[in-house]
């Protein structure tokens, strides 16, 4: 966790305009106030991103930018189609209008899987930061051209609450399901969340119906349309679990 911490305050004051890479489905959750704090105590310019905009509603992009635009610009980005990419840029030089003679030096701050390599490669227009589905990709600073005078240096997430909250780590993708020490009850928690917030979208991608269900009982559903059975025609419990946690990490489940 130190050695984190020095590498992002070294990126924050190396940086002419920092990003603050979220994740769209958890904008609070993939917030760091910490860093937010250290970039304004040294009054550098930072943008809000928010990222895999796909994976939820527009009416939950506008509350979550209506919110996060009082604290800083904030721009919708989804790297898989690259939306949002062009106003990313001119929002990063609108933020350093006052460098004339050089590049400008783009910070990329966040936690491990919320896609800041996959943000630099969409404005960029080309695979130029390495990117993975595993988390932690990204081992250390790396300086990638943007073109158009924009310089990014890319950075390995960072991780400030609490490590042993597998919970958080395998909603936000940063465990997948085979390092999980409880796959069954991060697929418990995806979906209750999907329960609270979206449960139709839970229902068409399994094609099923859910009705008033517990998690265990939806897991059993969603293990026998899928077909994962044992010898005795018993629903493969860790089978329909980790179809869940992949579905989710991957973006094929949406809220």
């Amino acid at each position: 966790m130190a050695s984190y911490k020095v590498l992002v305050r070294d990126v924050i004051k190396k940086a002419d305009v920092l990003l603050e890479v979220i994740d769209a489905r958890f904008p609070e959750e993939t917030r760091n106030s910490e860093v937010e704090k250290d970039i304004i105590r040294l009054k550098k310019p930072f943008i809000i991103v928010i990222n895999k905009c796909d994976l939820v509603s527009k009416e939950k992009l506008e509350i979550t930018k209506s919110r996060l635009s009082k604290i800083a610009p904030t721009i919708f980005i989804s790297s898989k189609d690259r939306s949002g990419t062009t106003m990313l840029r001119h929002q990063i030089l609108a933020s350093s209008c006052s460098i004339k003679d050089r590049d400008v030096l783009v910070g990329t701050l966040g936690y491990p899987n919320v896609g800041k390599s996959s943000v630099i490669n969409g404005v960029t227009g080309r695979h130029r930061a390495g990117t993975s589905p595993i988390s932690g990709y990204t081992r250390g600073l790396q300086n990638v051209d943007g073109g158009s005078r924009i310089m990014f240096i890319d950075t390995p997430g960072v991780i400030p609450f609490d490590e042993n909250d597998e919970y958080v780590q395998g909603l936000l993708g940063i465990k997948d399901v085979t390092h999980l020490k409880d796959p069954i009850g991060v697929a418990l928690k995806i979906i209750e969340k999907l329960l609270a917030e979206n449960k139709t979208a839970l229902e068409s991608c399994y094609n099923v119906t859910i009705e008033d269900q517990s998690g265990h009982s939806v897991i059993e559903l969603i293990g026998k349309q899928c077909n994962f059975l044992q010898k005795k025609g018993e629903v493969d419990e860790m089978r329909a679990v980790a179809r869940i946690v992949n579905d989710w990490q991957t973006g094929v489940l949406r809220l």
